[in-house]
């Protein structure tokens, strides 16, 4: 038998490396996987950096390590098989049963066979989800709470912590005038990753090119993610010391040139498997009960971690294939360029657009209530929106971006979303300082210099108002609807017009 790892599933504090310690370990690094969308630079040098690095650890430990380096997954098996004939792979279970049987029939092609066990990067398996969900809607908030029961985290004597079981009211808030966050962590590529930034720009730099919607990444700043378990860790430390106190507070506020906030900047490490969320989870806990970070940062962190991050596992989990087809608004936009290439003049826009291209990252209300949002009411069609978001983001996966862009941020299958989130310029203005510098007036609908969030925001809830207005939870926004004349209406409608007309032109 061979544990056969793949490039997502560095884990080495549980699962099959430490289960079958005697047993050599097999990784294969595709380039073609790298070439089925226009990834970030950033993205590809973290994935195989941290794979080669992982080799090196093993082998370092006196582990055998067999790593092919192929243009496809299946010569890579085909290799591997043909040294070792009739091999048995074990390696961590896909997502999803057509995951599976791809990866079954992958293996037998090439003559071996595949044995698959639970994926250690979570924390709640398929059978305790399915029980818990039933036949019935999911719902994010009973899952978290069930969750919070399980495991005992954030409880005492059955009850919450503190008496709630969230503190969203108290994370609501925008930073003061003159504040400024902990610098993010930084970690200086050493002579494998330099190979692999030589090499992913070596060889992927015309695969840029095949975006249909033009733009390129332009030339990021330098790489900065963890890629060795060592790092991760590192950076948890620096998170829960220095930027976990304020996390709760100014979770979903935005501002000009922080990019960073006091967000974790966790992902990458949790979703490659050199950090496990028991762990971090963990730590953050013990930062609350040492009396170093408050209860509702601690909370909130834990909600992402705990709840979401695990929900949407396995709300993908059960709902593939339909999920990523999901379109229920029939929205048929295209996207527009300047995701790619930056080249708005809305400020909000420009600068989170510019941050995925020079980082591949943004924060979670960046992603939802700026990116998201203006291609919901804008009507971008949701398949198009996700391969941009699972292409332009460092912690990206299928996994991760349908259920968040196509349900979440799209609304696009009604699995769990109970509502769209749209939201005018109010929203943005509220939650940061954008507005106060960009060309358009926050305040304006329709007419010159008018905010194209405003137009579009209305003309999404008139043209999907048979959907939408039996919804309760957005229902009364019908009323202002109501009250505005059919001449306002008709002024609306004409503006998106025109903000959809100068955006496929590259003069938004």
């Amino acid at each position: 038998m061979t544990v056969w790892l793949r490039g997502d599933h560095l884990v080495r504090r549980s699962g099959p490396l430490v289960n079958r310690p005697e047993e050599p370990v097999l990784l294969i690094e595709a380039e073609s996987f790298a070439r089925k969308l226009p990834y970030h630079p950033h993205k590809l040098v973290l994935l195989f950096s941290a794979m080669r690095h992982f080799r090196d650890e093993l082998r370092d430990e006196g582990r055998t390590v067999q790593y092919h380096r192929t243009e496809t997954f299946e010569d890579g098996l085909a290799a591997h098989v043909e040294a070792n004939p009739d091999d048995t792979l074990v390696t961590h279970r896909p997502q999803t049963a057509s995951a599976r049987a791809r990866l079954e029939s992958l293996v037998a092609d090439a003559g071996g066979t595949v044995e698959f066990v639970p994926d250690e990067r979570f924390c709640c398996s398929p059978s305790q989800f399915d029980e818990w969900a039933g036949d019935g809607r999911y719902r994010h908030e009973e899952f978290y709470r069930f969750m919070r029961r399980e495991t005992g985290y954030l409880m005492a004597d059955g009850d919450p912590v503190g008496g709630e079981w969230n503190y969203d009211d108290q994370n609501r808030e925008t930073p003061p005038d003159g504040w400024t966050p902990p610098e993010p962590p930084q970690f200086e590529p050493d002579a494998v990753t330099e190979a692999v930034i030589e090499w992913v720009d070596a060889t992927f730099e015309g695969s840029y090119d095949e975006r249909p919607y033009g733009g390129d990444w332009a030339d990021p700043e330098p790489f900065r993610w963890p890629v060795t378990r060592r790092q991760a860790v590192r950076a948890l430390d620096h998170f829960v010391t220095h930027r976990l106190p304020e996390f709760g507070p100014y979770q979903d506020a935005m501002l000009d040139g922080e990019w960073a906030m006091s967000h974790s900047l966790l992902s990458t490490s949790l979703n490659l498997g050199l950090l496990g969320p028991d762990e971090v989870i963990e730590r953050a806990i013990a930062a609350y009960e040492d009396d170093s970070a408050p209860l509702n940062s601690v909370e909130g962190f834990v909600r992402q971690v705990l709840g979401w991050r695990e929900f949407l596992r396995h709300v993908y989990r059960r709902e593939m294939p339909a999920l990523a087809e999901a379109n229920q608004l029939g929205a048929s936009e295209a996207l527009p360029d300047f995701y790619w290439d930056g080249n708005t003049d809305m400020a909000c826009l420009s600068d989170v657009v510019d941050g995925v291209r020079e980082r591949g990252y943004s924060h979670h209300i960046e992603r939802l209530m700026v990116l998201a949002n203006f291609g919901l009411i804008y009507g971008v069609e949701p398949t198009q929106l996700n391969r941009w978001f699972h292409a332009g983001y460092v912690d990206a996966f299928h996994w991760v971006t349908t259920p968040n862009v196509v349900e979440m941020g799209l609304y696009g299958a009604g699995v769990f979303a109970t509502k769209p989130y749209a939201s005018s310029a109010n929203y943005v203005d509220k939650m940061s300082d954008y507005c106060s510098g960009c060309p358009y007036y926050k305040t304006k609908t329709t007419g010159d210099g008018a905010c194209p969030f405003n137009a579009l925001y209305w003309d999404f809830l008139d043209r999907n108002e048979d959907t939408l207005r039996s919804n309760h939870r957005i229902g009364l926004m019908y009323s202002h609807v109501d009250n505005k004349s059919e001449a306002e209406l008709a002024e609306i409608r004409e503006r998106a017009t025109e903000i959809r007309e100068m955006a496929a032109a590259g003069e938004l």
